[in-house]
């Protein structure tokens, strides 16, 4: 019996140690990671995640940030999903969501959601 006890308290303080999920601004992104290098070669769907790490942000609004995966660095732009990224420390790990935008030649994300 008294094993038992022990067991559910060690059960019960173990639970309460789990990894916190973040704090997500827009919608929470889902799925798995696609790469910068996957979404500028256009194999990335429409919609999709993208995890790494705030190199630059809007000095002014926080309304873009430049990500930066293993695979190279890209845009993040804020404004349509109606979030600022002004509270988010520079090299955060983030996860984005969002879908391609271009610009000229160049690629860049057009956000709906990120955690970090």
């Amino acid at each position: 019996m008294h094993l038992f006890r022990f067991l559910l308290i060690c059960l019960l303080l173990g639970s309460g140690c789990g990894k916190p999920e973040g704090t997500v601004l827009g919608k929470a992104p889902k799925g798995p990671p696609q790469t910068i290098l996957s979404v500028r070669a256009g194999t990335a769907p429409a919609q999709f995640t993208l995890s790494g790490v705030m190199i630059e942000k809007c000095p002014t609004a926080g309304c873009w940030f430049r990500l930066r995966d293993s695979t190279g660095v890209i845009k993040v732009d804020t404004k349509s999903a109606g979030f600022v990224v002004v509270d988010v420390p520079l090299e955060a790990k983030i996860t984005v969501a969002g879908r391609v935008l271009t610009d000229g030649n160049d690629a860049q994300i057009e956000a709906t959601g990120i955690q970090y």
